[in-house]
């Protein structure tokens, strides 16, 4: 059986992974944008980012300097062994990839301002748990959540007859409104939902699916093509100097709602979309994301 050692280290592995190499359907995906792009100011912009990624893995070092609030997103089985120490691990973890990687510090306090210096505080790093009946098993997800990104999020409660087509169209105002900020081209991820809250989980929740990963239900699916057409006509292209790609991918999740509301949640990550995934058994951890760590 794994010991809490064992799998720290391994966390460690996770963090560092997200922070300086960029899953490899996000690469594909700034490929694909670049070969389709006829404006030469968005396609040098977006060769400055495929560049950027490969000075990043060869020298070892985070994508961009703002290396984010970490989250960690857990789908636990009810029996894993390790399942009440997750949380010290995870911090613990957490803790070393900023010494080891290394990561900025971006856990400041709320009220006094203070900056802890190894990216933990209240609450943070935040985990977001699923828990998996009849598994001993855990799959763990860190996502580095940069600030810039955060501009266009947002949360709101609106009166059903607005309807699924007025509450998409909240989210791609949201990316009108905020222009350039958020780095595009951006992935976005809304949620849907009987409350904020669980709207802007279920949002945070889309941003984990690999692009083009559509959601299983067709008419869901075809929203997200619709979505996804939509942001990239606003315009914006390449950290909004123009072009065809405003966003790399568009997702919805999807909640049963109240008949008396709709809760609408948008959550936005921009290119560099930095997210590592880990399969964790009890004698053995398999990287998803970041296959190449397995060997």
């Amino acid at each position: 059986m794994l010991a809490c050692g064992e799998l720290k280290d391994a966390v460690v592995k996770l963090i560092s992974s997200a922070a300086i190499y960029l899953p490899e359907d996000v690469k594909q995906a700034l490929r694909d944008a670049f070969n389709r792009e006829d404006n030469p100011l968005a396609r040098s912009f977006l060769a400055s980012m495929l560049e950027n990624v490969r000075v990043a893995e060869e020298e070892k070092r985070p994508i961009c300097q703002d290396t984010g609030v970490i989250t960690f997103h857990v789908k636990a089985g009810d029996g894993f062994p390790l399942l009440g120490s997750l949380p010290a691990i995870l911090r613990e973890a957490t803790v070393e990839a900023t010494m080891l990687t290394p990561l900025r510090p971006n856990a400041v306090d709320v009220i006094t301002g203070r900056n802890s210096g190894d990216n933990t505080g209240e609450f943070i790093p935040w985990i977001d748990w699923e828990i998996i009946p009849n598994w001993d098993g855990a799959e763990i997800t860190v996502m580095l959540k940069g600030g810039g990104s955060e501009g266009p999020s947002l949360a709101k409660t609106l009166a059903p007859e607005v309807g699924v087509r007025g509450a998409l169209k909240i989210a791609v105002d949201s990316l009108f409104e905020a222009g350039p900020k958020p780095c595009p081209p951006v992935i976005l991820g809304v949620g849907l939902g009987p409350t904020a809250d669980i709207a802007m989980r279920l949002a945070r929740r889309a941003l984990l699916r690999g692009v083009g990963e559509r959601h299983p239900r067709a008419e869901v699916a075809e929203l997200e093509e619709k979505l996804l057409r939509a942001v990239n006509a606003l315009g914006w292209g390449p950290h909004g100097v123009g072009g065809k790609t405003t966003a790399l991918d568009a997702r919805i999740e999807l909640a049963h709602r109240h008949p008396a509301a709709l809760a609408v949640g948008v959550a936005v990550n921009c290119w560099a979309s930095r997210i590592s995934r880990m399969l964790v058994s009890r004698d053995r951890i398999e990287y998803i994301t970041h296959r190449f760590l397995n060997l």
